[in-house]
């Protein structure tokens, strides 16, 4: 008897079937490790941050002792968050020569000249009121906060780092820090913007890790409604124009649907992050034993493929080479 139906089953049979026709995979190439790096006297400082379990605020020394061992399992790039001793109003630290980050990078490139480094840009974890730009009257300014990221940019730059990422949703910033780079001889550095980054309450672990939170009021005056999907369409049209080279969609997971439409919209290429609310929260399912939490990670950062990014900044980038490089 002869049956008219599809079998698809045919192509699922083995593991070594299932790999052959799989659509969608992961390499290292596709995921770039986030790193905290606190200014510390002390080189053994290596302080744990409570809500993302595995995760660490780094000295310097520290920082490279955890970036070799990385590099030694795959990995090929990273972004930089840097935690100050000092914080001001006007978040000076952000573009000092000899910052944290600056520092960081330094070491980095002078120990592995071929890992890629790229840069957060922003003065929310250098400021004292934990606002991403300077503040006039409980106001959040947007114009006079340009030259300070564009700053910050620039001293990133010279420190060597590969790429900058400007991550602070003020209007204008990557006109504003494209600019200063060229201006400065350094046209040829890459910029991945956080073109669309929404107003989240995902972020909350990242506040403890950078002690990044606002001391008074929000981030909604700049950072994006969650509800609107074609605003998101037209903050990244708006940084293409000006200059950036990669277009991020923030948190990654939630936002599947705007990764799938800054993909088919824009030839750039699309970058996701999977925000610490949603580290946390995988990472406290499986402690609890309601996930397999190695299953549950492979799946999220497949299914963030799938949507259409090609870079992946994910927590859990670590973890997953380690994973690589036993199969």
């Amino acid at each position: 008897m002869v049956f008219d139906f599809h079998r698809g089953r045919r192509l699922r049979r083995t593991p070594v079937m299932r790999d052959l026709v799989r659509e969608t995979t992961l390499s290292p190439a596709d995921l770039m490790m986030p790193y905290f790096v606190a200014e510390n006297d002390d080189p053994d400082f290596k302080k744990p941050i409570s809500s993302m379990p595995g995760q660490f605020q780094f000295s310097l020394k520290q920082l490279e002792m955890q970036v070799e061992e990385a590099v030694g399992n795959g990995l090929k790039s990273l972004i930089l968050f840097g935690i100050p001793a000092e914080k001001d109003p006007e978040g000076t630290q952000a573009y000092a020569e000899d910052g944290i980050v600056q520092q960081a990078v330094r070491m980095i490139k002078g120990r592995w000249p071929a890992l890629l480094v790229c840069t957060d840009v922003c003065l929310c974890e250098f400021t004292s009121h934990g606002h991403c730009g300077l503040i006039k009257d409980g106001n959040v300014l947007n114009d006079s906060t340009l030259e300070l990221l564009a700053r910050t940019a620039l001293s990133h730059a010279r420190a060597g780092a590969d790429m900058v990422a400007p991550s602070d949703m003020m209007d204008g910033r990557v006109a504003a820090i494209r600019q200063r780079l060229e201006e400065s001889g350094y046209e040829e550095l890459p910029l991945m913007s956080y073109a669309v980054k929404y107003a989240s309450a995902y972020y909350g672990p990242f506040r403890e890790a950078a002690e990044s939170a606002p001391q008074f009021g929000d981030r909604k005056t700049y950072q994006m409604d969650p509800g609107n999907a074609r605003e998101g369409l037209r903050e990244a049209a708006a940084d293409v124009v000006e200059g950036a080279d990669i277009l991020m969609v923030k948190p990654a997971g939630p936002y599947q649907d705007i990764i799938r439409q800054v993909r088919d919209n824009f030839d750039l290429p699309v970058a996701a992050y999977q925000v610490s609310g949603e580290y946390s929260m995988i990472k406290a399912a499986s402690q609890n034993g309601w996930v397999d939490e190695e299953a549950v990670v492979w799946e999220s950062l497949i299914g963030l493929k799938r949507a259409g990014a090609d870079l992946i900044l994910t927590y859990f980038t670590e973890d997953v080479l380690k994973r690589m490089g036993n199969k």
